[in-house]
C-alpha cells in the first residue's frame, strides 16, 4: 500500500491520523483527536493565524490575447500598501485539474506585458527567472486589489482534488488576517474543541502570522527554490511565550511548517524570539540548528518535497525513511486535508557543521 492524496476538502475526518515520532525516533500512531494528550502543562502550542486568500485568478495577456491562469505566490510585506505588489505563477490556458507540471505554457512574458483581470489590470515589472514567474504591479490602490481578488479570485488548488474549492474550504478555523497563497493546512486539525483541550490541561495557545507560499510551481528549477521569502508577524505575547516555555523547560510545539520557519528566522543565537515584521528568507534543512522549535505537527509529506526538506532539521534522514515507510504501509493521506504527524527534535541530532550554523545566525548581530 502507498501514501494517498486526500482529495476532498474535509478538515477533520473522523478517521484522521497521527504519526508520532518521539526525540529518540520511536515511531508511534494514534488518533488525531489524541493531540492534546501529548502535550505537557510545561509545553505551549504555537499556529498560524493566516487566512487563504483566493489566489488565482483568470487573466487576458494583453499583447497576445491569450487567456492566462495567474497564481499570486508571494509579497514583500504584511502592511496594507504591499497588497498591490506580487510575485506570480503565470500559467497558460487551462485549469487545476492538469497536473501543474503538465500545464501549458503562458505567452512570452516581458517586462512591460499587461494583464486584464474584467476591469481590473496589471503589469508585469519583471521576469524572475524561469519565464513563468513574474512580479506583478496591479493599478490602483489596495482597496482596488482587494475587490478584484473578491470578484474574480479563486483558491489554489491541484489536481488531486476533485472538485473546486471554495473559500472557506482553506480557511482554517482560526483564520484571521488574509495573507496567505495556499492554506497553512497543518491548522486543520485545530478546532475551538481542540483548543479547549489545551485550556484544560493549562498548556498555553498562542497564533502568529505568516504568509504561506505555493507548494508547486510546475517548473521543475523553480521548486527547487521553494519556499520562497515570505512576510510574517510575530506578536510580543508569543515571542514572551516562546521564552517562558524554555525558561520552564517546556517544549514549543509548532503547527506546521510556516510556524517553524517563522520563529526560527526571528529567533536570535540564544534562542530569544523577537517580536514585530519580518521576511523569512532562510533554508530550513539538516543543516539547520533549531533554536526556538522542539515539536512540529505537520501534514504528510512526499519525500521530494520542500516541506520534507525542512523535517530534516528534526529528524535524522534514516528516521525520516521509517516513517515514510510507516506512512505508505498504512495508507496515511498526504496533501493538505490529509493525516498529520507529530515530530520532535532528535536528541541526538547536531548540525553537519559549525559554519553551517554560523551562516544561520548572520543577521543576529
Amino acid at each position: 500500500m502507498t501514501m494517498r492524496a486526500a482529495t476532498s476538502p474535509v478538515q477533520r475526518p473522523n478517521d484522521a491520523r497521527l504519526l508520532i515520532v518521539d526525540r529518540d525516533g520511536r515511531i508511534a500512531q494514534r488518533p488525531r483527536t489524541a493531540f492534546a494528550d501529548l502535550l505537557r502543562h510545561s509545553d505551549c502550542v504555537i499556529a498560524n493565524d493566516a487566512a487563504t486568500l483566493p489566489a488565482s485568478l483568470s487573466a487576458i495577456h494583453v499583447r497576445s490575447g491569450a487567456i492566462v491562469e495567474v497564481r499570486l505566490a508571494g509579497h514583500a510585506s504584511l502592511a496594507a500598501d504591499a497588497m498591490t505588489r506580487f510575485s506570480a505563477i503565470v500559467f497558460g490556458a487551462g485549469d487545476f485539474h492538469t497536473p501543474t507540471e503538465a500545464r501549458a505554457a503562458p505567452p512570452t512574458l516581458r517586462a512591460g506585458d499587461r494583464l486584464s483581470f474584467g476591469e481590473q489590470r496589471a503589469t508585469i515589472m519583471r521576469v524572475l527567472g524561469p519565464m513563468r514567474f513574474v512580479e506583478l504591479r496591479f493599478d490602483g490602490d489596495a482597496a482596488q486589489v482587494w475587490r478584484t481578488l473578491a470578484q474574480y479570485g479563486k483558491p489554489v488548488q491541484y489536481a488531486h482534488l476533485q472538485e473546486p474549492l471554495a473559500l472557506w474550504d482553506v480557511w482554517t478555523p482560526i483564520a484571521a488576517q488574509p495573507v496567505a497563497f495556499e492554506p497553512p493546512s497543518a491548522g486543520f486539525m485545530l478546532d475551538w474543541r481542540t483548543v479547549a483541550a489545551l485550556r484544560a490541561r493549562d498548556v498555553p495557545f498562542a497564533t502568529l502570522t505568516h504568509a504561506a507560499g505555493l507548494s508547486s510551481t510546475g517548473d521543475a528549477a523553480l521548486d527547487a527554490r521553494l519556499p520562497l521569502d515570505e512576510p510574517y508577524r510575530i506578536p510580543v505575547a508569543t515571542a514572551a511565550l516562546v521564552e517562558a516555555t524554555h525558561a520552564r523547560g517546556g517544549r514549543v510545539v509548532a503547527i506546521g511548517t510556516t510556524v517553524v520557519r517563522a520563529l526560527e528566522h526571528a529567533a536570535r543565537i540564544d534562542g530569544i524570539v523577537r517580536a514585530g515584521d519580518g521576511l523569512a528568507t532562510q533554508r530550513i534543512g539538516p543543516h539547520t540548528r533549531l533554536r526556538a522549535v522542539d515539536v512540529i505537527v505537520s501534514g504528510t509529506h512526499e519525500p521530494d518535497s520542500s516541506h520534507y526538506a525542512l523535517l530534516r532539521a528534526f529528524a535524522s534522514g534514516a528516521t525520516l525513511a521509517r516513517v515514510t515507510a510507516t506512512l505508505e504501509a498504512n495508507a496515511y493521506r498526504t496533501h493538505e486535508f490529509g493525516d498529520s504527524m507529530w515530530i520532535e527534535r532528535d536528541a541526538h541530532a547536531t548540525p553537519a557543521c559549525d559554519a553551517c550554523a554560523e551562516v544561520a545566525s548572520i543577521d543576529d548581530v
